[in-house]
C-alpha cells in the first residue's frame, strides 16, 4: 500500500531499492569512469589505513602506558614512607601496623644505596636494595620471574640477586660471585675508604623492563645494613595497595596507624612528568593519524564531484522522468558513504587483527631485517605490548564514519541542485 502510494504521486521511498542500485551502479568500475573508479579505490584504502593506524597506534600506547605503570608500581610500590627527625629503627612494628591498615596488601622496609657492581668482564653502575627475604617473596614481578637459581634461604644464604641484563652484561650467571664496591666505607686517619665485598650470585629474575633488570640487586636486609653502615634502621618503607587509585585514602589510613612522625611520597608524584608527556604524546598521536582520515575523506568528496560532473546528464534524466531532487541527493550520499563505511570497517578489523598479533609482526620483521625493532634499552620494555580499549576504538570508527559522511553532503547537494534544462542543454 506505501509503495503504491508512492508511486502514486511520483515518488519514491527514502533509501529505497531503487536508490541502492544506482549508488551500487555508480560505484562499480565502467571503462569510461575507470579514472572515478581508481578515485574511490584510493578513498577506501586511505579510510582503510587511517583507522587501522589509529588503532594500533593507540592500543600500543595504551599498551605502552598499562605495562610500565603495572612494573613500575609492582617493583617500587605505590606509597613511600621516609623518616622525620628519628630513624626508622621500629620499621618492623610499623610495617606491621601499615600492613594491617585497610587497603594495605604489604609494607616493606628496605635499605637502598648507590653502588658499583663489578665482575672479572665489566663493571657497572647499580641500586642495592637490602630486603627481607618474606618481603622478597611477597614481589611477584621478582619471585614470579627467577630465571636461574632460587630465592628459598635468601636471609641465610647471604647473597644476591640481580636483573638478567646485569647478569649479561657482567657475563655472570647463577652461582657466581658479583663485587660491590660503594664509596661509603669505613672512616679512615686518611678519609673514608671504598668498601669492596663479593657475594654470591643465589638468583637471576627478568621483570621484563630493561632498566630495572639492568641496575637492580637485591640482597638480604641485614646484610646490607651492615653493608651501607646502617645502625640497625631502613632507609625507606614501601608500601603496596589494592588499588593504584586510592593513593589518597591508604595515606589517610596510613597516617591513622604510623604513631609517629613520617614523611609520605607516592606513584604520581614520583613519576608524574614520566607520565604526563606519555598522555601528551598519545592526543598529539590521535590528531596527526586523525589527518589520514581525513585526507581520505577529502578524496571522497573530490571523487564524488567528478561523478556528478560525469553523471550530469543522467541526472537529467532522472529528473525529467520524476526523480526529486531527495532521492538524487540520497543516491549520491549512498555512494560516498559505502566508501567510508566500507573502507572504516575493513580498517577496523585490519586494526584489530595487527594489534592482536602485533609481537609477532614486530619479531617477523625484526627477523626480516636483521635489526632490532623498539629496543628494549630504548623503550624499557623487552615486547611490544598493546591493549584495545573498547571505546577508544568506538571513538575512532565513530570519527571516521562521521568525516566519511560528512565528505558526502557537498557532492550530494551539488547533484540535487542540479538543472536538467542546463545539464541536457551543455551534457
Amino acid at each position: 500500500m506505501v509503495d503504491a502510494n508512492h508511486a502514486a504521486t511520483g515518488t519514491t521511498v527514502p533509501f529505497s531499492g531503487f536508490e541502492w542500485l544506482l549508488a551500487w551502479r555508480y560505484l562499480r568500475a565502467r571503462r569510461r569512469e575507470g579514472f572515478i573508479s581508481i578515485i574511490a579505490g584510493f578513498s577506501f584504502a586511505g579510510v582503510m589505513l587511517g583507522v587501522a593506524t589509529l588503532i594500533v597506534v593507540m592500543s600500543v600506547m595504551n599498551g605502552f602506558r598499562a605495562e610500565l605503570l603495572n612494573k613500575i608500581i609492582g617493583v617500587n610500590g605505590h606509597i613511600f614512607i621516609a623518616p622525620i627527625d628519628t630513624p626508622l629503627r621500629d620499621y618492623a612494628a610499623l610495617s606491621e601496623r601499615i600492613a594491617g591498615a585497610p587497603g594495605i596488601v604489604r609494607a616493606v622496609p628496605m635499605v637502598e644505596g648507590q653502588a658499583l657492581a663489578s665482575s672479572p668482564y665489566n663493571a657497572g653502575g647499580v641500586l642495592v636494595r637490602g630486603v627481607r627475604e618474606k618481603d622478597i617473596a611477597a614481589i611477584p614481578f621478582i619471585a614470579g620471574t627467577i630465571r636461574e637459581g632460587a630465592l628459598s634461604g635468601f636471609d641465610e644464604k647471604g647473597g644476591v640477586a640481580i636483573g638478567r641484563r646485569l647478569a649479561e652484561q657482567l657475563s655472570l650467571r647463577a652461582g657466581d660471585s658479583l663485587t660491590i664496591v660503594s664509596p661509603r666505607g669505613a672512616a679512615t686517619p686518611f678519609g673514608t675508604a671504598p668498601r669492596i665485598k663479593s657475594y654470591p650470585i643465589v638468583a637471576i629474575f627478568e621483570i621484563g623492563m630493561s632498566e630495572f633488570d639492568a641496575s637492580f640487586v637485591y640482597m638480604p636486609l641485614e646484610e646490607a645494613q651492615n653493608y651501607f653502615n646502617r645502625d640497625g634502621d631502613v632507609s625507606v618503607i614501601e608500601v603496596y595497595i589494592r588499588d593504584a587509585d586510592k593513593v589518597d585514602a591508604a595515606r589517610t589510613a596510613i597516617d591513622q596507624v604510623a604513631e609517629r612522625q613520617i614523611m609520605m611520597t607516592d606513584w604520581r608524584q614520583r613519576n608524574r612528568t614520566f607520565f604526563s608527556a606519555l598522555e601528551v604524546e598519545r592526543n598529539v598521536m590521535f590528531l596527526i593519524l586523525s589527518l589520514i582520515v581525513l585526507v581520505a575523506a577529502l578524496n571522497i568528496i573530490s571523487g564524488l564531484i567528478m561523478l556528478v560532473k560525469d553523471k550530469s546528464a543522467d541526472i537529467a534524466i532522472l529528473r525529467t522522468i520524476g526523480a526529486t531532487r531527495g532521492t538524487i541527493m540520497r543516491v549520491f550520499l549512498v555512494t560516498g558513504a559505502s566508501i567510508g563505511i566500507a573502507g572504516t570497517l575493513a580498517g577496523f578489523l585490519l586494526g584489530l587483527l595487527i594489534t592482536l598479533n602485533v609481537e609477532s609482526i614486530r619479531a617477523f620483521l625484526s627477523s626480516l631485517s636483521s635489526t632490532e625493532l623498539f629496543s628494549a634499552e630504548i623503550y624499557f620494555l623487552s615486547r611490544l605490548p598493546a591493549v584495545i580499549e573498547p571505546g577508544e576504538v568506538a571513538t575512532v570508527v565513530i570519527t571516521a564514519m562521521l568525516l566519511s559522511l560528512a565528505a558526502t553532503l557537498y557532492p550530494s547537494w551539488r547533484a540535487a541542485r542540479l538543472d536538467p534544462v542546463e545539464a541536457l542543454r551543455y551534457g
